[in-house]
């Protein structure tokens, strides 16, 4: 009986640890999802996503990199040093009138890190949008989602259209508390950490708190929602149209990478890693109104129409676009990307002033940071 225990309680150690290997990988990005912002490993974190996430290269192209054209260094305002500190900045480029007047990089990070966007992807995806449209593979922003993205037909966004979604008007119930662990933002990640399908938790939604189209609430899954639809209209993946279609005509210098979930399909909501200088290039693109090096890459008139406050964003709040934000009290041509622990691309079109930085910001979510953030670009802008 003793040889038999002993026999059965071997198997069972076995078992464990065979189990153990098969999902080692899985265990690994939970554990990644898990202590992802702790204060020790975030800035480790936000420029190595690619080795924690499932991911996909979009690669650079066999072209030339697009210069950055460098200008003297200027002079920041003294409390730039401070807010740095005080914020995690990891790193800061400003541009004036096209040149690089100052570059930096903090927190042991280095200029050639691939720097996770967060929601900063959100505007990249807006101009691939811009792309679809002009290419005519979507008809009008009013068709409705279920058109291209039929999985979703019966869910919440049943009835909501592409502009309902590009706005943040889905209606669509989702909790964006990335401080509660049970909020569907944080089920989303596991779901990408263990390998899940993005397009079933999508589909999965069921509730609403208001008709699409009649109130403003910013719920991420929105934006993977359009890149379901600019999948089923083009019948291609996220990866490569944007290869084709933005990364490979900016020059950028590396490859970007996109996390995924399972099935590879993009986590466009968020996960697009460049170097902080790529985020430039595609910043300069978007200044210039869609051109660059001699080719219109995305539409002019999208661009301008997509950085308008249009949103029903509370009056006096920040404003809205189309997956872009606009600052409380803006000036002609002031709008940003936004993501989340200080992930920002700020442009001031009026001063020819274009600002990148990224940040592993704990604080970010504190009363005043947003505004403090806004100020100090708005400060930087003016001091040039």
């Amino acid at each position: 009986m003793l040889k038999w225990i002993l026999r059965i309680a071997l198997a069972l150690v076995l078992a464990v640890i065979a189990v153990g290997v098969w999902k080692r990988d899985d265990i690994t990005r939970l554990m990644a999802v898990n202590t992802l912002f702790d204060e020790d490993r975030i800035v480790r974190n936000f420029s190595s996503m690619e080795a924690l996430f499932f991911n996909t290269p979009l690669p650079r192209g066999e072209g030339p990199v697009t210069d950055l054209p460098e200008a003297a260094s200027a002079t920041l305002p003294r409390s730039v040093d401070q807010w740095i500190a005080e914020r995690t900045v990891t790193s800061l480029l400003v541009l004036k009138d096209n040149a690089v007047v100052h570059e930096s990089y903090h927190q042991g990070t280095m200029a050639d890190d691939l720097r996770i966007s967060w929601s900063v992807a959100k505007s990249f995806l807006s101009a691939l949008m811009g792309q679809v449209i002009a290419d005519g593979d979507i008809a009008s922003l009013d068709d409705p989602v279920t058109q291209y993205a039929p999985m979703l037909a019966g869910s919440a966004y049943d009835g909501a259209t592409i502009r309902d979604v590009l706005q943040m008007e889905s209606g669509v119930t989702f909790d964006e508390d990335y401080l509660d662990p049970k909020s569907d933002i944080n089920k989303m990640g596991r779901i990408l950490a263990l390998g899940g399908s993005m397009d079933g938790f999508a589909a999965a939604l069921s509730d609403s708190f208001a008709a699409p189209g009649e109130g403003w609430k910013y719920v991420s899954i929105d934006t993977h929602v359009l890149g379901m639809v600019i999948r089923g209209a083009t019948g291609r993946s996220i990866p490569d149209l944007m290869t084709e279609k933005l990364i490979e005509p900016l020059g950028l210098e590396a490859d970007p990478v996109y996390i995924t979930d399972g099935n590879g399909v993009a986590f466009v909501l968020g996960g697009l890693n460049l170097t902080t200088r790529d985020y430039a290039r595609f910043a300069l693109m978007i200044a210039q109104g869609g051109q660059w090096n001699g080719q219109q890459i995305v539409p002019a008139d999208w661009i301008a129409e997509a950085t308008r406050p249009s949103a029903k964003t509370a009056p006096g709040k920040i404003g809205y676009g189309y997956q872009w934000w606009i600052p409380v009290g803006a000036t002609t041509g002031e709008f940003i990307a936004r993501g989340i622990y200080g992930q920002y691309i700020y442009f001031d079109l009026a001063r020819d002033v274009v600002i990148v930085t990224t940040a592993a910001d704990r604080k970010f979510r504190e009363p005043g940071v947003s505004d403090q953030n806004i100020a100090t670009f708005r400060e930087i802008a003016a001091a040039l």
